[in-house]
């Protein structure tokens, strides 16, 4: 009985496989009812069908889209809590929340691997038509989330203690940080686990699953801290406990959702969970191989975005106040190119594993070009309405001057960065990760030489420089490990 999963946008379920239909050229009647009998089909027919398989323009949008409302509705949790906890009035809590949710997005980023790692294992088993594989990466990337997600918790007073350490604070506000970090840091299972989850829901091209679960996660986040903070005046311990809940109900709902995805049937005679495949020992080192090259792909992009900002500060806070404003278009034009890379994956991964080379060329051009009029237009917005929305970010007009000056240069880099997300969409979804880590490590030290060289004398123009170079390095040094990754599909 087949599972109920597939990576094609236009069904429901996983193909059911049926009896081989009789060609038009068989002899008799006798081979046409045969089920064993079946003809190699006409070059033609093949062409057509694979042709058929890839998705179009349209397709890839529509799977886009909800990739890039989940996306952006991410950022959303963090300022739930601060929209809520703003409403006491109590700038000691608002302090303590925001170093306190900045601890966990840290986290987050780290274990960014739990995402990237499961979704091109398992757009890869999909598309090579192996349910059984699908369910064993399932289960050892649920077992690896939860297995860090405890760790985090018995290690958290040396967390806390290293995280505050490097962040500094008052006292009082380093006291609310303490409180929220002790409940938050229960909700980690929940978080990494869901992270696998989400990985799964991308790799099988669920996308509006994917949707869904971040808009479940942020509704009830909110509801929650509106209840436990303004209803029951818990303050910071209210924010911690709200999402702490949040994630573990969105975690269960999560974990329903791919059961009834990826269950194999009440009448199949496959176990739900093949223990056999999942404790494979070979799977488990592939697999950490994969998350330890993202993970230090995560630490080179992190070091290279915390640098940008060290530098901007040693100009002074009217510089670092502009180069943070102009960052944020930076990050909401993310959004929008990571929902492409996003379907990429799934795509790739599906047609990797259904060895489906035409399929696969014709969904990276598709996507690329799409990624590439979807820079081109942020960029023009940036360009044209940056001077608004600058000033509907700041009243100093110092500021305001700055990132005017500056402007042109986050245009630039939005125009220049969609060949970065492509091409980790691509690897992503081939499950080839240490070209990504190879290439982010030498962007990186491109992007430091480069700083060093063009600050002293351009100053805050010699920094955007050196960035915008920076994200065409990650483009170029990754590109040039594509020849021997096509090779390898085609082979």
């Amino acid at each position: 009985m087949p599972t109920r999963f597939d990576c094609s946008p236009s069904t429901r379920r996983w193909p059911i496989p049926s009896r081989p239909a009789a060609c038009s050229g068989c002899d008799t009647d006798a081979e046409r009812r045969d089920p064993s009998h079946t003809r190699t089909p006409h070059p033609a027919a093949a062409r057509i069908r694979v042709k058929d398989t890839a998705p179009g323009y349209r397709t890839l949008v529509r799977l886009a889209i909800p990739v890039i409302l989940a996306n952006a509705a991410t950022p959303l949790l963090g300022l739930a809590d601060t929209a809520v906890i703003g409403r006491t009035g109590d700038a000691t809590a608002i302090g303590a929340i925001a170093l306190g949710a900045l601890i966990f997005s840290v986290l987050s980023w780290g274990f960014a691997f739990l995402r990237m790692g499961t979704t091109g294992f398992v757009a890869q088993a999909a598309g090579a038509g192996d349910p059984v594989e699908v369910r064993a990466i399932v289960a050892r990337t649920l077992i690896t989330g939860l297995f860090l997600g405890m760790a985090l918790i018995l290690l958290q007073i040396p967390l806390r203690v290293a995280a505050l350490g490097l962040l500094g604070g008052s006292e009082p506000v380093e006291t609310g940080v303490r409180h929220y970090f002790h409940i938050r840091i229960w909700g980690a299972p929940a978080t990494l686990g869901l992270y696998a989850l989400l990985g799964t829901l991308i790799g099988l091209g669920r996308m509006h699953a994917l949707l869904g679960l971040q808009l479940l996660l942020n509704g009830l986040n909110l509801a929650l801290d509106v209840g436990f903070v303004l209803g029951l005046g818990w303050g910071v311990r209210g924010i911690a406990l709200g999402t702490v809940i949040a994630e573990w109900i969105a975690f269960a709902v999560g974990c329903r959702l791919v059961w009834r995805l990826i269950h194999p049937g009440r009448r199949s005679q496959t176990a739900m969970w093949p223990w056999k495949r999942i404790l494979m020992r070979h799977e488990w080192r592939r697999m950490m191989s994969a998350n330890t090259d993202i993970l230090w792909r995560t630490l080179a992009l992190l070091a290279g975005f915390a640098w940008f900002t060290n530098q901007g500060a040693r100009f002074g806070d009217v510089t670092l106040a502009a180069n943070h404003i102009l960052m944020q278009f930076t990050i909401l034009s993310a959004f929008f190119l990571d929902g492409f890379a996003f379907v990429l994956e799934s795509q790739v991964g599906h047609a990797k594993g259904a060895r489906e080379a035409k399929r696969l060329r014709l969904v990276v051009i598709r996507s690329t070009v799409l990624a590439g009029i979807t820079a081109t237009a942020l960029s023009l917005v940036i360009l044209l309405a940056g001077p608004w929305l600058v000033d509907r970010l700041t009243t100093l007009e110092s500021v305001r001057e700055q990132a005017r000056i500056a402007l042109p240069w986050a245009a630039l880099y939005v125009a220049c960065s969609f060949p970065a997300f492509q091409l980790d969409g691509i690897f992503v979804g081939a499950g080839d990760s240490r070209p990504m880590r190879n290439a982010t490590v030498m962007a990186l030290l491109s992007f430091l030489v480069a700083a060093l060289l063009l600050v002293p004398r351009a100053e805050n123009h010699g920094l955007w420089i050196a960035f915008v170079g920076y994200v065409i390095a990650r483009g170029l040094f990754l590109g040039r490990y594509l020849p021997r990754l096509a090779r390898q599909l085609r082979s």
